[in-house]
């Protein structure tokens, strides 16, 4: 033992020695230090914790996790099979010259000739919107038909026009990423296809459909305007214009793939599952949050 061990050991053996002014002073230094040990322990402590809640949430403690907020469904006119415009849904007449062709909701029973009616998104509306939002009217179309069809397929699910939109225009600049450009028949051309799922810097999928969605048959590559590996487009892909064919190319189909895609997930009508379902398209918080600024962008622009 060093002699300052001796000393203490020597007072406590006899509670009536006094300790001397330098053994006072060592008393002091040592408590003081330890003080300041606990200090910066605790200030440490308190750095990290913070570090990593901003990692995990850039908004801070306070701030509430990201979502998006929901838009009402769109209002939509009929048209009959042949193309023919309907009444509208509120009883008026149509008159509709700037509805959108292609972009109607395929019926879940084949209709009759001439007869049934098939939902299109009102023109009125179409029109203010994409004024106000930016999202090219064709492409709105296809995201407001998917809003009203899986509104009617899974009421529960709460997904709509807006989530959807904002995830066409992250993955694809509503289908005019690069030099595609989207058709008033709802096709992206030139397709648009994402980098080759090979392992470089990206996940490794192996080709699972022959190459005839990516044109790749050694790897999987992302399609379309809402981007779907063939792989997950096999399982979730539509047919939502009624031509026969599900086509991750065509902007209704892709559309309301994505939101049949996004309910698997569950309910979106809190922030949680919101947030849980966008997470599942993308599996970055980053995306999440991204998605949601535009989305909530989309509603504010309408007022």
């Amino acid at each position: 033992m060093t002699w300052d061990d001796d000393a203490v050991g020597d007072r406590r053996r006899d509670p009536s020695s006094r300790a001397s002014g330098r053994e006072v002073l060592l008393q002091v230094a040592g408590y003081f230090g330890l003080v300041t040990a606990v200090v910066a322990l605790v200030v440490g402590a308190v750095f990290a914790v913070t570090v990593w809640g901003v990692a995990a949430k850039p908004g801070g403690f306070a701030a509430p996790s990201a979502s998006g907020r929901g838009a009402p469904l769109p209002p939509m006119t009929t048209s009959t099979s042949d193309g023919g415009a309907g009444s509208t849904a509120r009883g008026e007449e149509a008159d509709d010259p700037n509805a959108v062709t292609g972009s109607e909701v395929a019926p879940l029973v084949e209709p009759e000739p001439e007869t049934e009616a098939a939902p299109v998104v009102e023109g009125d509306w179409l029109t203010v919107v994409s004024d106000a939002t930016g999202i090219p009217a064709r492409a709105l179309a296809a995201y407001a038909l998917a809003h009203v069809a899986i509104a009617a397929e899974e009421p529960q699910c709460g997904v709509d026009w807006t989530t959807i939109a904002a995830i066409g225009a992250v993955e694809s600049g509503h289908g005019s990423h690069g030099e595609s450009v989207l058709e008033a028949s709802g096709m992206v051309s030139p397709k648009i296809l994402g980098p080759a799922l090979d392992g470089d810097g990206v996940a490794a999928i192996h080709d699972t459909d022959g190459g005839a969605l990516d044109g790749d048959v050694r790897w999987d590559r992302a399609v379309g305007p809402m981007q779907f590996i063939p792989s997950t487009w096999d399982q979730w892909g539509a047919d939502a214009n009624g031509d026969g064919v599900a086509d991750p190319s065509q902007i209704d189909d892709a559309a309301y793939a994505a939101a049949r895609y996004l309910c698997a997930s569950g309910p979106m009508t809190s922030a949680e599952g919101w947030r849980a379902a966008v997470f599942s398209y993308n599996h970055l918080e980053s995306y999440v949050d991204k998605v949601a600024g535009i989305a909530n962008g989309y509603a504010d622009a309408l007022g």
